[in-house]
């Protein structure tokens, strides 16, 4: 067994790190130790690792290598090797950038060393500068490396905890948006609590009395902050090695003070004082306040806000948008049935059940729906998106029953069916429609005149005809089966509503209907005694009650245990009933005793084994879940008080033989959380088989294209193997079955029975019924007596007639002639079997066409941590919450609304906690719906993580802040040309970013018509953040200020005109993912020909390739390498900390056609490098001593003249000592490779990072002195 030697102190950040790296490792388990590990283990420090028992055991000693090898065990150190590689980059920082500042700015509060609060606030400053650099990078993520915790996050966490219990006020955490999201994130992980315990964040900094112990105490009063670090993790004593250590550590933070000392001195000469920076502002809350009617248009002449706000962007616009008449399909035409050239875009909303309201899953339907709409619209199609809700048959019944009883005390059977109808039309009509609410919050451009309920006349109409239809032709039949049953509901139920609850073990579930709760997860074994002998024979079964109606016990046909019970038989323990043993090839010999009890009415298996064999089937369960056809004392017994009862009898008979934990699923109802139990009940099936048989040839034969293709083995195997639908719901909310039983009042003519499909008849009414029915018995209609089934049909069945029943079919109507079949149906994968493909079926069946020529399936939406979205989680998260934002208090109050169990409540709180420590922030409409589609990858599952939609706000803002500060450069007097072209006298910035233009219209063009909504995200938000904002906006930052030149006018003409291309186009690119901020921002600009001027952005063209076709692989190379060139001199500035200074560059270029680029982007290297000039040379030029070197390219190696600039005898000081401290690390490394049982101890993965970090420093080496020998040229 391994064990972890750490420190007792509570604030040894190390050890901190080395546990909860533990946490996370729950297959190593090493044992805690609180004391020094043992002299013979060499350990250098505390935490040590021990792998193994006894001596010679590989030993790692450090928090980083302790920490790697638990993390890299616990599948926590990165999932391939460019993740491990950032892992490695973010232990580094840590160590490097963070532990020092912390340690600087924590220890004096600690009183571990002496207070010098000039030094400490200087320390301060750097400490929060690094944490600046840290909220950047999480800005748009969640956590460091990929989309889960790794070591990374549990180190950088433990290396800035100090600082957050202990320095950074609630001033500082505002600054640090990000960071302070990630951290307490990651301590309310239950890994970090079970270490840390529930963590109080900094109100003040204040002198603390830190947790230790009396040595510790006894130590710090002369540390220094190192050697306190070191007694934190080690206590007494020190090795002579480690009091090395420790002074060169000493000596480098005092170095390190006296750099920031001399930078704070430099600040406050008066030379170099620059005037104060605004502080930043946290986005805030902005609202649009000018009285606007509903449905008039949004005021567009007062000056834009001074930042983004969702608040203020989304007022106003959808209802004028809806007015106006943009969203159907009439709008630019004359009628629907005029010729487009275009083409037609019809769509139809997966119908949401009108007792829902939207959760995530929802969201992510409508934005990839609505952005699809919004592109075909766009492109000039005639388009039609229609809306529409479902009657959800069941969760409508149970929603109002429950109304009805806590209101009134009733139950539907008081009320009768007629009035328990109209009480459900009446709740529809008075809360039916706030899901048509929450979409219009969510910008779906759907036709609302055109919205449909399933229960409404045209519909229902339409669900009759096609029973009838289907029932006339013997589709539609008649038979008794299994079903699944909840006794709660008395209703069948369908396979969708059944959840699946794994147990893998012993457990105790709550029951409707029973007091205490029931056990489930165990197998019972018991005996059957062989009739005419003393043998018997053992079976097993989860469900013990069910023996009561077995009538077989069933064993393999080549079981050689059982061939001499062949045409034997087993006896009832409980009533006088003989049952058969029969062999079957279904039972698995290599399970238990391989005999198996079999129950044909209750389990569909054993029921298939009963058809087989000719077995009786004995139902004993009633609708209510009582026992029936049983004997006493069993008679009349709630099922599950029936279990406890059998395995009692059965062990007072002694035929009891063993009872143990047993792996199962148990099936659940979703509606009333009632187990359900498989029932035989006379029900009505449509026969599925040849109509599967055309869903799959539609398929096969590239009819019907249903992407990605890797759900087609999921629609052949349900295809080619699909059974019989049954239809049948015993409820009274929906399509009451239109089918009648016939009695013939006539003595020549026998009873029917109710399985006796001869004597059912479906008709539109009841007198047309009875004529059918007199036509097939050859009597007068008088004979003839009738009673309508009770049922109603499964919702699904409605759902499947939607695409056609919405247009009036079976009526001729222009709207089914224009839009059926329609072109896409686009829905989640885990409905492509209960609706995609009954929609299929029944299309062809009914109409004789395909409903949709492709289906696009988009993932299922998980939470951050790839789990099912549960209430019970408490990461059900509702969109609208997401938007407009919540307070963590208003999550929990949710969760007391909802009907969780007080323990699922706490249990859902913690989760909530955990993901939303700080709640969810107000992130609006326009991040909501561009986040789901970026997540859009085509696969089976989406990790939505609700923290990062805020980067996409962000992102909204910084599109904000480039569009006014555009705006402002355009000038008011600003008028575009008539057209987007090329005029050949454009500068090489304005030529790239056309080009980058052009290539971002062709990446969303393509990614539209493959579904890639990724690729589209990522092409408009690169082009708008990287290329637009951060490079070409920089870069003409110096033509508008260059007035006085004679060409500058017309430079700064053609870069206006380039200006508004991008900003025009760009906002066209955006306006399907983005509709609210689009529209506001395109609305301020001005237009191209104000005679054609379209109204909205909505009804614009969307760019496409032939009209922006300035794409240039060539100007796109060499701007890649001139920002290369860039990004190696700022890199350069940083490293010298040249934040101000402008410095001259050198550019030793390899040839002279690199020259000539160079001198061709000149003025774009030295704007985005702020350097003070560029100085192009060629191989054979000689560099001017005193610059700092770094290569760029092959091609170009960057000289920064730093003479003047900088201390060199200190800079040269501080990099000897580097130095000196590559050179002692590299040696060490050695020694540990060069040992002889170094290959065969060391784990292969550990010898590799040697080898790497071996590599790394000899590189490091190498730069240090070409950096010395640099600075010694200057001296």
């Amino acid at each position: 067994m391994a064990t972890l030697y750490v420190s007792p102190h509570t604030d040894d950040f190390r050890s901190l790190l080395a546990l909860i790296a533990a946490e996370y490792s729950p297959s190593t388990c090493p044992q805690i130790v609180t004391e020094e590990p043992p002299a013979s283990l060499n350990a250098r420090s505390r935490p040590t690792l021990v792998l193994g028992a006894g001596e010679g055991d590989c030993v790692l000693s450090g928090a980083s290598a302790v920490a790697w090898y638990l993390t890299f065990q616990g599948k926590r150190a990165g999932l391939d090797t460019k993740q491990q590689s950032q892992v490695w980059q973010w232990l580094s920082f840590a160590d490097n950038e963070l532990i020092p500042v912390s340690c600087a700015v924590v220890f004096p509060l600690m009183g571990m060393t002496g207070v010098d609060k000039k030094l400490q606030q200087t320390s301060r400053t750097e400490l929060l500068r690094v944490l600046k650099v840290l909220d950047q990078a999480l800005a748009p993520r969640t956590f460091l490396v990929g989309e889960s915790i790794t070591l990374a996050d549990i180190a950088v966490a433990t290396a800035v905890l100090l600082p957050f219990k202990y320095a950074l006020e609630p001033s500082d955490r505002k600054e640090l948006i990000s960071v302070t999201r990630w951290f307490t994130t990651c301590i309310n992980q239950p890994q970090f609590l079970k270490v840390l315990g529930e963590i109080a964040l900094c109100e003040k900094m204040v002198p603390v009395t830190p947790k230790t112990n009396a040595i510790v105490n006894a130590k710090a009063a002369d540390a220094s902050p190192s050697d306190s670090a070191s007694a934190i993790a080690n206590g007494p004593p020190k090795t002579e090695a480690q009091l090395k250590k420790e002074a060169k550590k000493r000596e480098k933070l005092e170095k390190f003070q006296q750099k920031k000392e001399m930078e704070a001195k430099k600040k406050t000469q008066p030379l170099t004082e620059k005037k104060a920076k605004p502080e930043k502002k946290e986005l805030g809350v902005i609202t649009y306040n000018i009285p606007t009617p509903a449905g008039e248009k949004k005021d567009v002449v007062s000056p834009l806000p001074d930042s983004y706000s969702p608040q203020y962007v989304e007022a106003a616009w959808y209802s004028w948008w809806e007015k106006q008449g943009f969203f159907k399909p009439e709008y630019g035409r004359r009628s629907i049935s005029e010729q487009n050239p275009r083409g037609i875009f019809m769509m139809c909303i997966p119908p949401p059940n009108v007792t829902g309201s939207l959760h995530l899953g929802h969201a992510l339907t409508n934005a990839i729906q609505d952005c699809l709409t919004r592109w075909h619209r766009m492109r000039g199609e005639t388009t039609l998106w229609n809306p529409g809700c479902d009657h959800a048959g069941i969760a409508t019944q149970v929603v109002v029953e429950k109304k009805l009883m806590r209101e009134r005390g009733l139950s539907r059977h008081d009320l009768g069916r007629e009035n328990f109808i109209q009480e459900v039309w009446k709740w529809k009509n008075e809360k039916g429609d706030r899901i048509y609410h929450q979409l219009k919050k969510l910008g779906s451009s759907l036709d609302w005149d055109r919205a449909c309920f399933t229960m409404d006349a045209k519909l229902s109409y339409a669900v009759q005809e096609a029973f009838i239809r289907m029932h006339d032709e013997g589709v539609i039949y008649r038979s008794k089966r299994l079903v699944n049953w909840s006794c709660t509901l008395n209703s069948a139920i369908s396979d969708i509503e059944v959840d699946k609850k794994e147990l893998t073990s012993r457990t105790l579930l709550p029951v409707p209907g029973y007091k205490e709760k029931v056990e489930f997860g165990v197998l019972v074994s018991f005996a059957y005694k062989v009739d005419g002998s003393d043998e018997e024979v053992i079976v097993a079964t989860t469900r013990i009650e069910t023996m009561l109606g077995d009538t077989a016990v069933a064993v393999h046909p080549t079981d050689p245990r059982y061939q001499h019970l062949r045409g034997k038989m087993v006896l009832h323990p409980f009533c006088d009933r003989k049952m058969p043993i029969v062999f079957d090839d279904f039972v698995d010999m290599s399970f238990g005793t391989g005999a198996v009890k079999i129950t044909p009415a209750h389990d569909h298996n054993d029921y298939e084994v009963g058809e087989r064999h000719n077995l009786a089937f004995i139902n004993i369960l009633d609708e209510n879940g009582l026992l029936i056809n049983v004997p006493p004392p069993f008679l009349g017994m709630k099922r599950f008080e029936a279990r406890k009862a059998v395995l009692q009898a059965l062990k007072d008979r002694g035929q009891f033989k063993e009872i143990k934990d047993n792996p199962m699923v148990v099936p659940v109802c979703s509606r009333s959380k009632d187990i359900v139990e498989p029932l035989l009940k006379p029900q009505w099936y449509v026969n599925c088989s040849d109509m599967g048989k055309q869903a799959a040839d539609a398929v096969r034969e590239g009819r019907l294209k249903i992407i990605p293709d890797h759900h087609l083995k999921t629609w052949f195997n349900w295809m080619d193997n699909i059974k019989d639908w049954c239809i049948s719901r015993q409820l009274w909310w929906g399509h009451r079955i239109p089918a009648y039983f016939i009695t013939v009042n006539d003595p020549s003519v026998k009873p029917g029975e109710d399985m006796d499909g001869h004597y059912w008849v479906s008709g539109r009414s009841e007198e047309e019924a009875k004529e059918k029915a007199a036509k097939r018995f050859s009597v007068s209609v008088d004979k003839i007596t009738l009673r309508q089934d009770e049922d109603v049909l499964d919702t699904w069945f409605s759902s499947g007639i939607f695409p056609f029943s919405i247009f009036g079919w079976p009526n001729e109507t222009e709207d089914l002639n224009v839009f059926y079949p329609g072109t896409l149906l686009e829905t989640g994968h885990d409905i492509l079997f209960f609706w995609v493909a009954r929609m299929v079926m029944m299309g062809l069946k009914l109409t004789g066409k395909l409903p949709f020529k492709e289906v696009y399936l988009h993932a299922v939406v998980r939470d951050a941590h790839g789990r099912k979205m549960s209430k019970s989680l408490g990461n059900v998260i509702d969109p609208l919450d997401v938007i407009t934002g919540i307070s963590l208090e208003g999550l929990h109050a949710q969760l007391m609304d909802s009907n969780l169990d007080p323990v699922e409540v706490e249990k859902a709180k913690q989760g909530q906690k955990s993901d939303y420590p700080n709640g969810i922030p107000e992130c609006g409409t326009d991040a909501l719906r561009f986040a789901l589609c970026a997540y859009t990858s085509q696969g089976r599952d989406i990790n939505l993580d609700v923290n990062r939609i805020l980067g996409y706000r962000h992102f909204c803002n910084k599109l904000w802040n480039a569009v006014k500060f555009a705006m402002k450069t355009l000038g008011e007097n600003f008028e575009p040309s008539e057209k987007a072209q090329l005029s050949g006298e454009e500068s090489v910035s304005d030529r790239w970013i056309l080009s980058r233009l052009s290539a971002a219209v062709a990446l969303c063009d393509a990614g539209f018509k493959a579904y890639d909504f990724p690729a589209i995200t990522t092409a408009i938000y690169n082009f708008w953040l990287y290329e637009l904002c951060d490079v070409y906006l920089e870069s003409v930052k110096p033509v508008f200020s260059k007035a006085e030149e004679d060409d500058a006018s017309q430079r700064q003409a053609l870069c206006r005109q380039t200006l508004y291309t991008c900003l025009e186009v760009g906002l066209r690119l955006l306006s399907p993912m983005m509709p609210f901020v689009t529209e506001e921002l395109y609305q301020r600009l001005p237009r191209r020909q104000p005679q054609n001027n379209t109204p909205s952005i909505s009804v614009t063209s969307y760019p496409d390739t032939e009209e922006f076709c300035w794409h240039s692989e060539e100007i796109d190379r060499d701007m890649e390498f001139i920002m290369t060139v860039v990004k190696t001199i700022r890199s350069l500035r940083a490293d010298y900390n040249l934040t101000k200074t402008r410095a001259d560059c050198y550019l030793q270029c390899i040839d002279s056609a690199t020259v000539s680029l160079v001198q061709k982007y000149i003025l774009q290297i030295q704007t985005l490098s702020y350097c003070q000039a560029i100085i192009p040379l060629t191989g054979k030029q000689p560099v001017p001593e005193g610059c700092a070197v770094a290569i760029a390219s092959d091609r170009c190696t960057v000289n920064l003249m730093l003479k003047g600039l900088i201390d060199v005898e200190k800079e040269v000081t501080k990099l000897m000592t580097k130095e000196g401290d590559l050179e002692k690390q590299m040696e060490k490394l050695r020694e540990k490779i060069a040992k002889n049982d170094y290959k065969e101890k060391v784990p292969l993965k550990v010898q590799e990072q040697d080898a790497e970090k071996l590599r790394q420093s000899h590189t490091e080496l190498e730069k240090v002195k070409e950096a010395i020998d640099n600075f010694r040229k200057m001296m």
